[in-house]
């Protein structure tokens, strides 16, 4: 790593009393809160606050996928930048994650803002937290400077910010219109929330599938700050929010992560009762899920916490709220203001005790670790790939693993069964111990069961990365100390220079990104349908099988294979023959030819941009197949002839009507490829020409009715304090569940013996009855992991997860859960590659 001291020459502007400090205000032209600020001119002043003041160091971290710039900068006195690296670097021991004794006791606050980019007005905040905090006359920002470095981030998400913007800019009447029925109060598709990709970026910390949370983990990880505050909007209904947070509380959290929860709310407290502003703490926003802007810092050793503005993107420049009071721009940054200053402010009070419970806090990390399991095993017997794949995640977290070393047989729970029971470590074994600096993060990513104090949740419950990846391993007691380091092998090559034909296992998302190369190459690939054993060698159902045969127009072609397999690293084996000794030969129609797709996907007004985005950012960013998007707008005048597979993303359907349905069916008997996701199941469930229903015959649905009107009229005098309790009683909280998998059916190749899927909705169908039903829940299911209400649990039993209805010359394919729900669930992109590329060939 580079040392900072180094980067503070490189990046920062910084030209002592070369002119004066300017406010917001002045330097922009107009009264922040009279206008929305675009993203690059906020850069600049706080390029202009770093330039004039001592105070301020500026650095550019990363860049967007619109090629926007990420930024922070570094806010101290004089005395402390001079010193500003030996002050990170003892931060970093305190934590045990750098060599040496710290000789310095600072506290460090990080501020981030507009994480979501139509809650907008915190990136209007961030420059006047900046102006008060280096202004060089304010007394009050310099004695909490003198024991506190502070870190802003003045905007995550530039690229959704400025989509906002712009959109009010161009909509905005000349005086703002409070009536929420005004046009510049409603964000067309997809809005401004997300970035470039539709990713909600306060769901990514942890699982880092996007580019802007890659480059800021790296630049969090080198501070490790003792408070991170995360800025947000809610309703505009809604009185201001912040902590301390609601149960659930994930039990690894500390008593003073939670203690200072409820100081910090004290002190926001007193600004806010002295305006006479309305607020509430312990509610709504709570502390579970682990890749949230508040958890993720939390379960790094830091007082993690959001703070939520009523706005959001109806709110404008100004908005009528339904006690008619007006709720402006104004009004929004400078709640965030104030409770910026008083983070800064309570934890330059509080400085020695937050920097001696975070040194506590790491110090029962390395030696007394909050969690009964220790160490977590992940088995030598998993695909290479996917144990490269969690491998790359942990060293972004910089969390420590290695290989056991020795052989040893304990007891331990098996991530198979979902048991306790004696279970064997080999010498090759990955072993992850939580004796280390980020133990409770490991902790809360693994641990076999979800401990809720409370069911009402913000979020999904369960994201285990055993049952995300695929794989197979355990969770053990005892403490186990990697032995030796991990080291990836080499890939095999077997068979001769110029083979009969090329072939690679197909067992893992980076088969489906080589395949994507090798079809852009226009290399003829096919897929072997069933397992065979050629040359001694068995290969598995799903197999590529590259031929000379119908390559011959490449005059390169053994070149651009062997270029391509060491490119991804794929095993290459070289057969001499096409006469298999056990299987079809490679000359049978049982070796599939994958034709190269042409690949449409619905987007915009009624598709869910979460669900467009992760298709979306899988085709471009994982797969870097090409993919042509489709507006709902326009749908019906598009030539469906053209493409080969239309994905229809997760979302709420009014536009398929018996006319649009008629000619999609007939698109499908001619070839084409459907793939629906999640709730778009519905627009199609019941309908003539597909196989999809709700119920299995019409006495079950009368049934059914019956048993809902018998229910409605039990429920009928329920408690109104009762009402959510009874809510969740029917909703999945994002619970894992185990899959009864038909193997033999190319939905499955490459996936194992069993698939854990992440249900998200509450969506019940039954298995289909003129399809295959390749992914399916069997007998009276449970969650394997986190929390689904008793009565949406008592209609799960044998329920399609996902399948392939043949109709004509092509096929439907019905994802009941979706296989791409925010980009971490390797399992999910294996199935949806082998829906795009290899079923129905």
């Amino acid at each position: 790593m580079r040392s900072l001291g180094v980067l503070f020459l490189v990046a920062s502007v910084f030209i002592a009393g070369a002119q004066q400090l300017l406010s917001p205000q002045a330097f922009l032209g107009y009264e922040p809160g009279q206008r929305f600020t675009r993203h690059h001119r906020v850069v600049e002043y706080f390029q202009h606050v770093a330039s004039v003041s001592n105070r301020v160091h500026f650095f550019t971290y990363g860049e967007t996928y619109e090629h926007r710039p990420l930024v922070y900068v570094v806010v101290a006195t004089p005395e402390n930048h001079a010193r500003l690296e030996q002050i990170r670097l003892d931060n970093l021991r305190r934590a045990g994650m750098a060599e040496g004794t710290p000789s310095t006791r600072v506290a460090i606050v990080w501020l981030s803002y507009n994480v979501h980019g139509n809650e907008s007005s915190s990136m209007e905040a961030a420059m006047q937290t900046l102006y008060d905090l280096a202004d060089p006359g304010n007394a009050r920002t310099a004695e909490w400077l003198k024991n506190t470095v502070v870190i802003m981030d003045p905007c995550m998400n530039p690229d959704g910010r400025d989509r906002y913007a712009n959109f009010y800019n161009q909509y905005g009447n000349r005086t703002p219109n409070p009536n929420s029925d005004a046009k510049e109060h409603r964000e067309p598709w997809p809005g401004g929330r997300s970035n470039h990709y539709w990713f909600d970026l306060n769901r990514d910390w942890a699982w880092l599938t996007q580019v802007e949370s890659q480059q800021r983990i790296k630049i969090y990880n080198q501070w490790m700050p003792h408070v991170h505050v995360d800025f947000h909007e809610q309703g505009y209904n809604n009185p201001y929010y912040f902590a301390p947070a609601a149960e659930p509380y994930h039990e690894v959290i500390s008593p003073w992560q939670r203690q200072f929860q409820q100081i910090i709310g004290k002190n926001h407290a007193r600004y806010f009762d002295e305006q006479g502003w309305l607020y509430f703490t312990r509610e709504r926003f709570d502390l579970y899920y682990p890749s949230y802007g508040d958890t993720y810092p939390t379960y790094n050793g830091a007082i993690g916490m959001t703070y939520e503005q009523a706005g959001g993107g109806i709110a404008g420049l100004t908005i009528t709220t339904r006690e008619g009071d007006p709720l402006t721009l104004k009004d929004r940054l400078t709640h965030h203001h104030v409770t910026g200053l008083s983070t800064v402010e309570i934890t330059s009070q509080q400085a020695d005790k937050v920097i001696t419970e975070f040194e506590k806090y790491f110090r029962d990390n390395l030696n007394n670790p909050a969690s009964p399991y220790k160490t977590y095993v992940i088995s030598a017997t998993n695909q290479p790939d996917k144990i490269g794949r969690l491998i790359r995640l942990l060293d972004a977290h910089l969390i420590k693993y290695g290989l056991a070393g020795s052989a040893r047989t304990t007891r331990g729970y098996d991530y198979s069964t979902q048991s306790v029971k004696p279970v064997t470590v080999t010498a090759e074994d990955l072993v992850i111990s939580i004796y280390q600096p980020k133990s409770r993060l490991i902790t809360t990513l693994f641990e076999p069961v979800s401990r809720l104090s409370d069911s009402v949740t913000y979020d999904i419950t369960a994201w285990n990365l055993y049952y995300a990846y695929g794989l197979k391993g355990y969770a053990l007691t005892e403490k186990l100390v990697p032995q030796r380091s991990y080291q990836p092998q080499p890939p095999s090559v077997e068979g001769p220079e110029k083979p009969y034909a090329y072939l690679f296992p197909w067992q893992s998302v980076t088969d489906a990104r080589f395949l994507s190369s090798l079809l852009k190459e226009n290399i003829k690939v096919r897929s072997a349908t069933s397992a065979f054993r050629v040359n001694n060698t068995s290969f598995p159902a799903g197999t590529l099988v590259v031929t000379r045969r119908n390559n011959e127009h490449l005059p390169d072609f053994d070149a651009r294979v062997r270029r391509l397999a060491q490119e991804f690293r794929r095993p290459l084996f070289g057969s001499t023959t096409g006469l298999v000794e056990e299987g079809n030969d490679f000359g049978s129609s049982a070796m599939a030819f994958l034709k190269k797709p042409n690949i449409a996907l619905l987007a915009g007004e009624q598709t869910s941009s979460l669900s467009a985005g992760a298709i979306w950012h899988f085709f471009e960013q994982e797969l870097n197949y090409p993919v042509t998007q489709i507006g709902t707008e326009y749908f019906r005048s598009v030539n469906l002839l053209q493409y080969d597979v239309l994905v229809v993303p997760d979302g709420r359907y009014a536009m398929f009507t018996d006319e649009v349905l008629k000619n999609i069916n007939s698109w499908v008997a001619n070839g084409g490829k459907l793939i629906l996701i999640g709730n778009a199941l519905e627009a199609f469930a019941d309908k003539e020409g597909f196989a999809l229903k709700h119920y299995r015959s019409e006495d079950e649905k009368k049934e059914a009715e019956k048993k809902m009107r018998e229910e409605q009229q039990r429920e009928a005098l329920t408690k109104y304090a009762e009402a959510e309790r009874k809510e969740i009683s029917e909703l999945i909280s994002g619970a894992i569940y185990r899959v009864t998998l038909d193997t033999s059916h190319p939905l499955a190749f490459g996936l194992g013996d069993v698939y854990y899927t992440l249900k998200t909705n509450e969506l019940l169908y039954p298995y289909l009855a003129g399809g295959w039903n390749v992914g399916v829940l069997k007998g009276r299911s449970r969650p394997v992991q986190g929390f689904a209400g008793f009565k949406i649990n008592n209609n799960m039993e044998d329920r399609l997860v996902f399948g392939m209805e043949e109709r004509g010359r092509g096929s439907v394919i019905y994802f009941v859960d979706d296989p791409l729900f925010r980009n971490f669930w390797e399992g999910g992109k294996m199935i949806f590659s082998n829906a795009v590329f290899v079923a129905g060939n």
